[in-house]
């Protein structure tokens, strides 16, 4: 049996810890700390450990000596408030909050006034002034908390129960019940909780006080918590810690109330404090939005001295986490508390304004302005927006909760949301209120509107975290979700299934889909004139970024179209052309000449027809792209991907023999496609070994890459060709091919009279070839990691069938927390990745080293390569921007780390 002294220590008064504490106290335990450090007024308590919380879940009860621990504590707080928890004639009532590492906002439980019963509510009174009200109010709201999160009684039952009483007597908000009705309310509550579990509800203050620290402890495994850890890439290990803090009543009548705040607007980023404050109320009325909310200026107007003293400190928060911060607050008959604060989630606009505001207040260096900004953020400022000019229906205006132009069908509900996002529709989900238990429904909507809150309710804050766009407190909207509508006052009625738009900008809701256009940094990627306080926010840590950046960053491109725009965008070169994308549509009849040739002069014309055709695509993309590098990878696909489908063309040719059709063509077509059929294509005759058995197709090839580029250097131009040679397993097969390019090279460079600098390299996509790099390295002058193949082949996966079939089984049960194909594997295929650098470097010092896969967009991704020492990344044209912020961040993170 342990002793004392090897007993893990899991219960921590606020005193004892700080805001490095995350890990053990979580986010809102330690930032308790921290303002109780900083001599804030914060209301007494203790925080139970993250620690205790992961030996509860492995245990399945809580760990020994954590009882013991939690008396000790509470004993202290009894001692420190005077009063003992749930003491019939001045009782002590206490929060029990969840606090993870990572901010979730309502994603777990809390449960305010524990420690109320049916003799202690009249001491509560008593402490009031005999204010019954008061204490009959916060009476039912334990109830209705804890039998919803402590219970598991479906929360629409003491909704239900609120609204009828609301009805029957006439009062349109829960501040005009009065305290009869209140009374009336507790025994409806107190019936329910009966009903439904066939225990009365428990009178033990303790007992309330254990059964809601291990409800907060199974709230860890929620099904809406498990949801927005994979959604935001939250570890599932790193348990919840539980905050149990000395309450103070902001329903305690007009000289009270509960708020949100901001340091600065969460949605723009504009400097200046942005907040809700809502009198007579808890704080969970200000965040579920049941009520409409005032600003934090009017707030001043109800209580000044509460006010100011509220403004210094956010103050004095603010510069000292040096960032935007979050405030939850509570006023008591006129005494101001902090209830919590952490770094504020803000939009994306938000963040990259903020984040040079601050570098220019001398808070952040432009370091730290880069770090705390991401591709993904940047990703979505490229979004587009609302025409302007188009024509447009406005239904209703609310709080420009989280920007962003979202059109999709009105929904209702969460289910439905759902069921429709999975068969293609796209989606806006209409709540009056949203709360938790909607996290599935607003994961799949383009956006979400609500009737009810601010910038500081449910809605807002998940959807800022997840990046959805959100209008929120459109007042003249009546949202009735059991009949599928809502009502315009004044106005239209919107049924559910009509198409909305929504403008998370402005605020605006129009009827309808409103049209699309670039968005306003886009246009400045572009190259236009661009008057926008944002676009000079991207532009300066764009430039920093660059700055910082040792990678350099190409495109994927296939035509000079996409080359053109991508070298706007900031793309250094090309890191992939494919040359099968080439093929496609009317020339796939030329493809169809070379397979189904009968002897090696009916491929020497059917190569021949092609051979124009490339050296015209080539020489577009070298004009695009003068001067810089320009990867072509050749053909790759099997060539079965150009030919009709093997059962369509039996059918055919079964139909023709009946009606005495037959056609030779056909004939020879179904020979090559059932020659060429294979049961795997992907592990069968292509990349390389295409080039090995049909040498004058990759011949071709070079022969049009290397023309088009002697063409662009006759007209002055500077074309700098790098030839690809995909699916390499071993240096004989690259020789085999590089031996014909090198030979073709001469007789090109002859008949043009001038020289062609080019490279000859290869594909890094099989594991043998990256276990073989040092070999492989002898004779190629570049590698090019193509991750989706060798993610491919290091799981064994085909990416066309797993994805779909039981990856989302994969995410459910923790096999990874993100697809393999979205963000490289590190341990596995990244592993791979690091052997062939180091073993094609040690070959040849001078080799040059890039990525080409889809992961070279991913900004998890693009860390890991500029840590391996890659030279390049390449992705398509519209992530070029975010890799390049992304390969900054990376570097400043070095430099500082």
């Amino acid at each position: 049996m342990a002793s004392d002294a090897e007993r893990t220590k899991y219960v921590y008064d606020f005193s004892e810890g700080s805001r490095d504490q995350r890990d053990l106290l979580g986010g809102k335990g330690a930032n308790l700390a921290e303002m109780t450090n900083l001599g804030l007024p914060v209301p007494p308590g203790f925080t139970i450990s993250t620690d205790a919380c992961r030996a509860y879940l492995a245990e399945g009860d809580l760990p020994a000596g954590l009882d013991a621990e939690v008396t000790a504590h509470l004993e202290r707080l009894e001692k420190t408030m005077g009063r003992r928890l749930g003491q019939p004639d001045g009782p002590l009532l206490v929060s029990v909050r969840s606090g993870a590492k990572f901010s979730m906002p309502g994603m777990m439980e809390t449960v305010l006034n524990v420690g109320l019963n049916d003799e202690s509510v009249q001491g509560l009174a008593a402490l009031a002034d005999g204010d019954e009200r008061f204490a009959f109010d916060s009476y039912r709201r334990l109830l209705q908390m804890f039998g919803t999160t402590v219970l598991g009684i479906d929360a629409e039952e003491f909704t239900e129960a609120l609204d009828g009483l609301k009805e029957k007597v006439g009062a349109e908000a829960d501040v005009d019940l009065g305290v009869d009705d209140l009374r009336d309310l507790v025994a409806t509550y107190k019936t329910v909780v009966e009903k439904h579990t066939g225990s009365p509800f428990p009178q033990e203050p303790r007992e309330q006080m254990d059964l809601a620290i291990r409800a907060v402890f199974d709230s860890w495994n929620t099904d809406r918590a498990v949801l927005y850890r994979r959604q935001e890439r939250i570890p599932e290990d790193l348990g919840t810690a539980v905050n149990v803090q000395a309450m103070v009543f902001g329903n305690g009548g007009s000289d009270s109330g509960s708020g949100v705040a901001f340091t600065r607007d969460p949605a723009s980023g504009h400097q200046g404090v942005y907040g809700d404050y809502l009198q007579n109320a808890q704080g969970e009325d200000v965040v579920a939005g049941i009520r409409n909310t005032v600003s934090l200026a009017d707030f001043g107007d109800v209580d000044k001295a509460a006010h100011d003293e509220l403004l210094g400190i956010m103050t004095t928060l603010e510069q000292h986490y040096r960032d935007m911060c979050d405030i939850e607050f509570t006023v008591e008959h006129g005494k101001l508390w902090m209830l919590q604060t952490r770094v504020g989630k803000r939009t994306p606009e938000a963040a990259f304004r903020i984040a040079v505001h601050m570098a220019d207040e001398g808070l952040i260096d432009l370091d730290e302005a880069l770090a705390r900004v991401t591709g993904e953020q940047l990703a979505q400022l490229m979004f587009p927006r609302f025409d302007e000019r188009a024509e447009r229906t406005l239904l209703a205006t609310g709080m420009n909760a989280s920007p962003g132009a979202a059109v999709g069908k009105a929904v209702f509900d969460w289910a439905t949301a759902v069921e429709w996002a999975e068969r293609g529709e796209d989606v806006i989900l209409v709540r009056k209120e949203t709360s938790p238990d909607d996290l599935h429904g607003m994961m799949v909507a383009r956006g979400i509107l609500t009737s009810r809150g601010g910038k500081t309710s449910h809605a807002a804050v998940v959807a800022r975290g997840m990046g959805r766009t959100c209008v929120c407190g459109a007042e003249a909207l009546d949202v009735d979700p059991r009949s599928g509508q809502f009502a315009v006052r004044g106005g239209p009625t919107v049924h559910e299934g009509d198409v909305i738009s929504i403008d998370g900008t402005t605020g605006e809701v129009f009827l309808g889909a409103v049209p699309v256009t670039d968005s306003a940094v886009v246009q400045w990627f572009e190259g236009q004139q661009v008057d926008d306080p944002l676009v000079d926010a991207v532009a300066r840590l764009m430039a920093h970024a660059d700055e910082r950046r040792r990678l350099v960053v190409r495109t994927n491109a296939d035509t000079g179209e996409d080359a053109a725009r991508a070298r706007r965008f900031g793309a250094q070169g090309i890191g992939l052309c494919r040359t099968e994308h080439m093929f496609l549509g009317e020339r796939r009849k030329l493809v169809e000449n070379l397979i189904v040739a009968e002897d090696e002069a009916g491929q020497h014309a059917a190569l021949d027809e092609l051979l124009p055709l490339q050296r015209a695509d080539f020489a577009e993309i070298f004009e695009a792209m003068d001067g810089l590098p320009v990867t072509i990878r050749l053909i790759d696909p099997p060539l079965h991907e150009f030919l009709p489908d093997l059962t369509e063309l039996s059918v055919a040719m079964a139909v023709a023999d009946t009606r005495g059709h037959r056609k030779k063509r056909q004939r020879r077509l179904l020979d090559a496609v059932q020659r060429l059929h294979e049961a795997n294509p992907m592990l069968g005759l292509r990349g390389v070994r295409l080039g090995i058995v049909i040498p004058g197709l990759f011949a071709m090839q070079a022969r049009a890459i290397l023309e088009a580029a002697a063409d662009r250097i006759k007209a002055g131009g500077d074309a700098r060709p790098e030839i690809m040679i995909p699916l390499v397993a071993t240096v004989r097969e690259l020789d085999l091919v590089k031996d014909t390019i090198r030979t073709i090279a001469r007789e090109v460079e002859q008949e043009q009279g001038v020289s062609i600098p080019h490279l000859v390299g290869t594909m890094i996509e099989l594991p043998r070839a990256a276990l073989t790099a040092g070999a492989i390295a002898g004779s190629a002058e570049f590698f090019s990691f193509g991750t989706n193949d060798l993610t491919q082949m290091t799981w064994g996966f085909s990416r066309d069938d797993v994805e779909a079939s039981f990856f989302s089984a994969y995410l459910e049960h923790g096999v990874f927390a993100v697809s393999p194909f979205e963000s490289l594997d590190t341990e596995g295929v990244g592993t791979l990745v690091r052997t062939a650098v180091e073993q094609g470097r040690a070959a040849r010092p001078e080799l040059h080293l890039g990525i080409c896969g889809e992961h070279g967009g991913d900004p998890a991704s693009i860390h890991f390569f500029d840590d391996v020492g890659l030279d390049y990344v390449s992705c398509s044209p519209f992530r070029v921007p975010v890799a390049r912020l992304e390969a900054g961040r990376s570097a400043a993170e070095d430099a500082t780390a």
